[in-house]
């Protein structure tokens, strides 16, 4: 049987706004993921601590107060220095385009804005892990 793809979702920092969260949790659960919710306020080492406890194929950062340009760069070293290299980091909130393509250069996968479909997030998971797991074979 295959293992389900696992999704740890974070809120970091003092973003108390999850609605959008907990709709995608939902969403990804009902696509036959397996989904982790950090809940509010966490610290860049709690959600890579929880993904290395759980164990996680993704981590999707949901933020909109604005620090996005000091958690994205923190997760992101926190997961090389912890060999997280191989699971993918996508991001979701309020993060001005410019941004977002800042931190998709600096390894965050992908942004999604407001308004983004839930497939679009669903499938881009999925093509990542087939992807990967095609990889993993060869």
């Amino acid at each position: 049987m295959n293992k389900p793809i696992k999704v740890l979702i974070g809120k970091v920092g003092l973003d108390g706004h999850d609605r959008g969260a907990k709709v995608l949790v939902r969403a990804l659960r009902d696509a036959g993921m397996e989904v982790v919710y950090s809940g509010l306020h966490r610290t860049a080492e709690e959600i890579v601590q929880m993904a290395i406890d759980e164990d996680v194929d993704v981590i999707g950062i949901s933020i909109l107060s604005g620090a996005h340009m000091t958690y994205f760069p923190k997760i992101l070293k926190l997961m090389k220095e912890n060999g997280l290299e191989d699971v993918l980091l996508i991001g979701g909130g309020i993060i001005p385009e410019e941004d977002a393509i800042e931190l998709e250069k600096m390894g965050v996968s992908k942004i999604f804005g407001p308004g983004t479909p839930l497939e679009e997030i669903i499938n881009y998971i999925k093509n990542w892990y087939e992807k990967k797991k095609l990889a993993s074979v060869r």
